[in-house]
């Protein structure tokens, strides 16, 4: 009967199905609310009154519904507030929860449940009771301030694109000293690039940060800046930041591990640049200490003699190696020393090689937490209770998605990461349906498909996810999505035996991939149904989707 209807749409221009019976699942994605203000139940009522209006049944919703232990009654008032306005809607609401690529809600309970790189026999030298880091070697990085070059063309850097047409020397506008780079005409370039790019040797397993200064003038896309550091194709630094298209000098940093590597390619500029300006000046190379060190089972630190023959002990030797300032999301602060023990066998003037794991921040918001540390179970646990007591929903969604790291900690190092992500997502639905009986439960695709992220080479993941799909629960439905229409994701869903939702649309200002989607599901039972899925708190097609979804009177 699926087939029939969707062939229907397609046939008759994707306006309402008429005869058909309706797709089961006629979803919205609830998503950019926290539930933390009055104002969210003021924006949510009219998309609620929309959905209902142009047949959808459902409502996913994500707002924090795996960190219940630290919500106050405010936030209980408007989740009940959306529960029966939902209910009086014939809505089904729908929670969505449990991320491991985005791990905000375990990390609400334990920042230090963060997946970590190592950093692998640092140097340290004591002094007065204290061990403090020391570069080794200092990073030799040439030309940072722009000062060198002949003409426009800068010495020190491997290329940048095109001197005197899209890169040029500025001795107007600097942040400091007399000259910076200044990119613009990228329209002359094919690609819209601007970028200079300099090769750096380094220790393999070291933190190093990467700092720019950045103004702009009428800069478009913001988002074509990048700052990165690649090995052949692969991203050590998959960063993002937040600059504005025409902004004075600011301080643009992150911090990168090298992992096995010992040369870098270091790059900043545009990428598909199309107008404006972009200056920078003041471009350095630092290796760092101890920032952000995880502290748990699978992150041991390891403080060691200069000859490594000497492993020293932690409480006797010295001081646990904490950072006062710990904060994963902000990897950009000083970083602390160790403490030497007077009562230990540290000698002051001794040199130490210090090991020790740290998080890495992707894009802008992202950390990854281990799925191999047991704390994590325990914590989903708890919040599954937490939310029955507030909720008895029929259906739930994972947010297993964009599972960006693993296999980097003593937790998961060395396992099949496969397997590892199958058996977390396996014992997440257990968790679920120990406190939900009988829920059906959803989940991103991404990561289960192999036309997808289930795959080698995914972004800082030691290790392959290819047969994730293995390793999980059949009767769970598979929410495929992106922008432009996959057939061939969903051929392979039907073919594993698993229902599927198509999770579409992603702030189009029309619906033609949705109508892409609608003519590529036609020959699947499997799928079940639709779900309109903004990023951006874009609703204002929500209508004009759910008529594509549903039968005529």
């Amino acid at each position: 009967m699926r087939r029939v209807l969707v062939l229907m749409i397609v046939l008759f221009g994707y306006g309402a199905a008429t005869g058909a019976e309706a797709l089961e699942d006629r979803w919205v994605w609830l998503f950019g609310w926290g539930l933390n203000s009055d104002s969210d139940k003021e924006q949510i009522a009219p998309i609620l009154d929309t959905a209902v209006a142009h047949g959808l049944n459902g409502v996913v919703l994500s707002a924090g519904l795996d960190s219940l232990y630290r919500r106050g009654p405010d936030y209980f008032e408007r989740l009940s507030w959306l529960q029966d306005a939902c209910a009086q809607r014939s809505l089904e609401l729908i929670p969505s929860l449990f991320s491991v690529g985005y791990g905000g809600g375990v990390l609400a309970h334990n920042r230090h449940l963060a997946e970590g790189v190592s950093v692998e026999g640092a140097l340290f030298r004591v002094r007065g009771g204290r061990a403090e880091f020391e570069p080794d070697p200092a990073v030799a990085w040439v030309n940072g301030g722009f000062e060198a070059h002949q003409q426009h063309r800068f010495t020190g850097y491997s290329f940048h694109d095109e001197p005197g047409v899209v890169s040029f020397a500025d001795r107007e506008t600097v942040h400091s000293g007399d000259a910076a780079i200044r990119l613009e005409n990228f329209g002359s370039n094919p690609h819209g690039h601007g970028r200079i790019m300099q090769e750096l040797e380094l220790k393999p397993h070291r933190s190093y940060r990467v700092a720019v200064w950045v103004k702009t003038e009428g800069l478009k896309p913001v988002s074509g800046f990048q700052m990165t550091v690649l090995v052949g194709e692969r991203n050590l630094a998959p960063r993002s930041f937040p600059i504005r298209e025409s902004a004075d000098w600011q301080r643009i940093s992150m911090v990168f591990n090298s992992l096995e590597f010992s040369k870098v390619r270091i790059y900043a500029g545009m990428w598909g640049g199309r107008e404006g300006r972009l200056w920078l000046d003041d471009w350095s190379v630092e290796e760092v200490g101890p920032i952000n060190v995880l502290q748990r089972p699978g992150t041991p630190v390891r403080v060691e003699s200069a000859d490594r023959s000497v492993l020293y002990v932690e409480g006797e030797d010295y001081a646990p190696l904490v950072d006062p300032a710990f904060q994963p999301y902000i990897p950009d602060h000083p970083a602390p020393g160790l403490t030497i023990l007077p009562e230990g066998r540290i000698r002051d003037g001794a040199e130490l090689r210090v090991s020790w794991y740290h998080p890495v921040l992707i894009h802008d918001s992202q950390i990854t937490i281990c799925m191999g540390e047991p704390e994590v179970y325990e914590i989903w646990e708890e919040e599954a209770r937490l939310l029955a007591e507030r909720m008895q929903p029929k259906t739930l969604f994972l947010n297993m998605d964009e599972v960006r790291m693993g296999g980097t900690c003593e937790a998961c190092k060395g396992r099949d990461m496969a397997q590892l992500l199958g058996e977390c997502i396996t014992r997440q639905v257990e968790i679920l349906r120990r406190h939900f009986p009988g829920a059906r439960i959803c989940i991103w695709s991404d990561m289960l498909d192999p036309n997808h992220n289930a795959r080698p080479d995914y972004y800082l993941v030691q290790g392959d996810f290819t047969g994730t799909w293995k390793h999980v629960p059949r009767d769970m439905t598979i929410a495929v999505w992106g922008g432009e229409p996959r057939e061939s994701s969903l051929r392979f869903f039907d073919e594993q035996g698993f229902q599927v939702l198509v999770a579409c649309y992603y702030d189009a200002n029309d619906l033609d991939e949705v109508k892409g989607w609608l003519k590529a599901a036609e020959s699947y039972d499997s799928v079940r149904g639709f779900m309109y899925t903004p990023w951006t708190k874009k609703y204002d097609l929500l209508g004009a989707f759910g008529d594509l979804l549903k039968p005529e009177d």
